[in-house]
């Protein structure tokens, strides 16, 4: 279990992929209209829990362009510069390898049976790689993330990916592998990671 010190976690705004139920993962696609608003509603909650502090955290985001234009309109709804904060490589979302651009019923009716099957056995998703040179797994996603997270030195706003939440709160939480690899990650809620704790923030606009 991996103590952090204060730390906001907010997945990117919705994708049309997102929509479609393609595999996204290291790809670059846009958010959409709902991810914009999506991301203007984090933004405003963002400040309210901040208030005066919100200059003092350090903003670092996943270099890919959905979670960067997630931050960027994060920060402009907060009066802040849009474009000033850092990005790191660590945040980028898990690599689907081949299967990325496909939606699962489409690799179910091409790629080969036994691969699928491995895939859906619920004590092997987050061991499980997809082909592709460039494909990882939870587990090894989760390594990248592990290192990302003892190098946080500050109170940070972070905007990333649905697989790197999961990879915090395996880490974190210290919860199974087959329970992690599918959790929801919504798109609509503020992660809180303070010391040993993650949990989701009450929806404040909503709620209040």
């Amino acid at each position: 279990m991996i103590s952090a010190p204060l730390i906001y976690v907010i997945r990117h705004g919705q994708t049309d992929w997102n929509v479609e139920g393609r595999f996204q993962g290291s790809r670059d696609i846009p958010i959409n209209a709902t991810g914009r608003r999506q991301a203007d509603e984090n933004g405003l909650a963002l400040m309210e829990i901040l208030g005066d502090e919100a200059s003092a955290f350090d903003y670092v985001a996943s270099p890919l362009g959905r979670a960067r234009e997630t931050m960027e309109r994060i920060r402009a709804v907060m009066a802040l510069p849009a474009d000033v904060y850092r990005t790191d490589e660590r945040l980028i979302e898990v690599s689907y390898g081949d299967w990325e651009g496909y939606t699962l019923p489409e690799l179910q009716a091409h790629e080969d049976a036994a691969e699928m099957r491995a895939s859906e056995r619920a004590d092997s998703k987050w061991d499980f790689q997809p082909p592709g040179d460039s494909a990882e797994s939870y587990e090894i996603l989760t390594w990248r993330v592990a290192a990302w997270l003892e190098s946080v030195k500050q109170p940070t706003v972070c905007v990333s990916h649905g697989g790197v939440v999961r990879a915090l709160f395996h880490l974190i939480a210290d919860i199974g592998g087959a329970e992690a690899a599918e959790l929801e990650t919504p798109q609509d809620r503020i992660l809180k990671i303070e010391g040993g704790t993650i949990d989701w923030m009450p929806g404040i606009r909503a709620d209040a």
